[in-house]
């Protein structure tokens, strides 16, 4: 079951709907960049999807590549702000068997890293990293939502996902498994975003688990019509407020015995 959800994110609909997910918060890239100490300032994005972290930091780097394993949401990345960029580099590719050119002196992974088969995605990463190399995982979305209960309750009415955990932490996974050493964390301050009702809904539709393809069109539009009907009474002309905050986790595998950086304050 697991495979069959995460082949879902080679569905074109799936990558269209991305672009309504919250981007991430500019901080995240002021914090990541802050995070890169070695030359090349070369960067790996794992799992980079249509390049939500890829493409904003591409500008602030000497080089990135982002990997993902589909091809519809490299497409994707492609066809959006800074996704053509010279020194930004797709690979349609399971980061296990990518051809990864390092030396890399910072990796970032946002949510997908949960699908990645760990023992080998770290196997293949750590010959590319730079002696001071940081590993970010990176998650964000919106916080302090007053409507989340109607929400979840649809949500778990129509998930293909019924075993998700929302208290699990891949970095105490990683951890506990002995393939990271974590150095630090962060959550960034929120930042107010505004997006439609339309929008809102439509990017659950990005998820492995609520996507369109693997609803019926009735079921679409009866999930559509609870969540609708759960942000509505807090919209204003159709438009919701959001406050989006990202949390940062970073370190490197325990067989490198170079101290991490801490992260310097922004200012």
């Amino acid at each position: 079951m697991v495979k069959e959800l995460a082949s879902t994110f080679r569905h074109d609909g799936v990558a269209e709907a991305y672009r309504h997910r919250p981007p991430y918060p500019d901080e995240v890239f002021d914090r990541l960049e802050a995070l890169i100490t070695d030359e090349p300032r070369s960067v790996l994005d794992i799992g980079a999807g249509e390049g939500a972290i890829a493409r904003p930091l591409a500008p602030r780097v000497e080089r990135i590549d982002a990997v993902d394993f589909s091809q519809a949401m490299v497409d994707a990345g492609r066809g959006r702000a800074d996704g053509n960029r010279p020194n930004l580099r797709w690979q349609v590719s399971r980061i296990e068997s990518a051809e990864l050119d390092g030396p890399y002196a910072l990796v970032t992974a946002g949510a997908s890293i949960h699908w990645m088969r760990w023992e080998e995605t770290f196997a293949r990463i750590v010959p590319h990293l730079t002696p001071n190399a940081q590993f970010v995982i990176i998650e964000h979305g919106p916080v302090d939502m007053p409507w989340w209960d109607g929400v979840a309750a649809a949500i778990k009415r129509h998930s293909r996902s019924q075993s998700y955990d929302p208290s699990f932490d891949v970095v105490d996974a990683l951890q506990q498994r002995g393939l990271f050493e974590p150095a630090g964390s962060v959550r960034t301050e929120p930042v107010t975003r505004c997006q439609s009702v339309a929008g809102y809904i439509e990017q659950f539709h990005s998820t492995s688990s609520l996507a369109r393809e693997l609803m019926s069109a009735e079921e679409a539009a009866e999930f559509d019509t609870a969540i609708e009907r759960a942000v509505t009474p807090y919209a204003q002309d159709g438009v919701l407020e959001l406050k989006i905050a990202a949390e940062l986790s970073w370190g490197r595998p325990p067989r490198s015995d170079r101290p991490a950086p801490k992260l310097p304050p922004m200012r």
